[in-house]
């Protein structure tokens, strides 16, 4: 009965929201309801009890009901809120294999709201692993359910570090339970929970592998892949050798994802020191160099490269072909950037090493990569660029950037200057005229 009736809010929630005012549907959803004399949590330990004991029979069962009711009975009125979350959930994989979806949310609505009972923190916290680590047991089994249970838990906690570990239970969980298609939109809020949460760097390192890792499986979403991983890296600022040495693998992953992604033009690897050490890694040092021809150089250095180390990029999974293409485009943001922003048919042909009438075709696609603003003079045979996207953007080109910024801010203030000056002139001489007229 108890079940049926949080359920029929739940219905309520869903199907006529005009009769629950001001709440969100996450807080409905993980309200008690007193729906008999008996307190929801006692209730919930009376069911499951019974469920546990279905087969040994009345004579064994009633006792050991009994006494797990009384204890429930002793916790409640001690204030021991600990104690009753483990009590509650014993038998939470019993439940999961037993009572249908809904009941299950029921009845996990009631255990994680004993969070509530307490202010203690560190009660919070330890409810919280208790609960989380029973939820997480067998990701495999109902796991859309278990991850509802977790965000709905995540809701009703207000310690940001609590929120924090039960969302990486929830990552985690997606994962394994691969249902990772319900907790992928909550990533586009991830400033703002790091905001909310204010955890440490161990603890953002953690939060953005574990987000790259699920994005990755992903092809749609490698764009996001490759920034949660560059977030990652970025978090390896200042440390010492032995420290730096445990983002190898993953600098390693980030320059291969770099090479491979069609549609990847612009990074900083190069000025991460998680990446940097690669430079002299006896394992890495070529996959580094790889790295800086692409962000560096031009297709001839990669023709060079791939011939000494053809197996190598085999090894890596990266196809010569598409790494070709990718290079010819690199090439023609290089050539853009310097000179007067003419590039003549010529230059792009030999650079790209492609035929006369393939150098408009590798513009339009330069163009259409969003690479690049140009405008084809067919007739001059030239390519006028007027902007252009940096293949590395730095400190250097964030010095560039403040440069032009104090030039256009002076400009603008010389303008200002030069109009107030010209209104104080013009209102000093109609003042004049004003004076001989009288």
């Amino acid at each position: 009965m108890l079940f049926l009736c949080i359920r029929f809010l739940l219905c309520i929630v869903l199907h006529e929201p005009d009769r629950v005012s001001n709440r969100t549907l996450a807080e409905a959803m993980t309200t008690v309801v007193p729906t008999t004399e008996e307190d929801a949590a006692l209730s919930v330990v009376r069911f499951a009890s019974e469920l546990a004991w279905a087969d040994a029979g009345p004579e064994v069962a009633e006792p050991q009901v009994s006494r797990l009711c009384m204890e429930a009975e002793e916790f409640i009125v001690m204030g021991k809120w600990l104690e009753l979350a483990s009590l509650m959930i014993t038998s939470a994989e019993l439940i999961f294999s037993k009572v249908s979806e809904k009941d299950i949310e029921s009845i996990f609505t009631i255990i994680c709201n004993l969070v509530t009972k307490t202010e203690n923190p560190d009660e919070v916290m330890e409810i919280v692993k208790v609960i989380t680590a029973k939820i997480h047991q067998q990701p495999n089994e109902k796991p859309a359910v278990r991850l509802k249970i977790l965000i709905n838990l995540y809701n009703l906690l207000e310690t940001p570090y609590c929120q924090f570990y039960v969302y990486m239970k929830a990552l985690n969980l997606a994962a394994d339970g691969k249902v990772t298609e319900y907790i992928i939109p909550s990533f586009k809020k991830i400033d703002s929970f790091l905001k909310d949460w204010k955890i440490g760097v161990p603890e953002q390192r953690e939060l953005f592998l574990t987000i790259s890792n699920i994005l990755k499986e992903n092809r749609s979403m490698s764009k996001d892949a490759f920034k949660f991983l560059t977030n990652y890296l970025a978090t390896f600022y200042g440390e010492d050798a032995h420290v730096l040495s445990e983002a190898k693998e993953e600098a390693a992953r980030a320059i291969v994802e770099f090479v491979r992604a069609p549609d990847i033009f612009q990074c900083d690897l190069l000025d991460l020191p998680a990446v940097g050490q690669l430079e002299k890694d006896a394992k890495y040092a070529l996959l580094y160099q790889l790295l800086k021809i692409f962000l560096t150089q031009r297709l001839d250095a990669y023709l060079d490269y791939h011939a000494a180390n053809s197996t190598l990029l085999k090894s890596y999974g990266l196809v010569h072909e598409e790494c070709i293409a990718k290079m010819r485009l690199m090439s023609l943001v290089d050539l853009s950037s310097y000179g007067s922003g003419q590039i003549p048919y010529e230059l792009i042909r030999e650079t790209l090493r492609i035929n006369d009438d393939e150098v408009e075709l590798w513009v339009v696609k330069a163009i259409t990569a969003k690479l690049i603003d140009c405008k084809m003079d067919q007739m001059n045979q030239v390519v006028v660029v007027s902007n252009h996207t940096d293949r590395v953007f730095g400190q250097h080109q964030w010095q560039e950037l403040r440069t032009k910024l104090v030039t256009w801010r002076g400009n603008i203030s010389n303008v200002i200057s030069t109009i107030q000056t010209n209104k104080i002139t013009e209102d000093g001489s109609q003042a004049a005229q004003g004076l001989v007229v009288r």
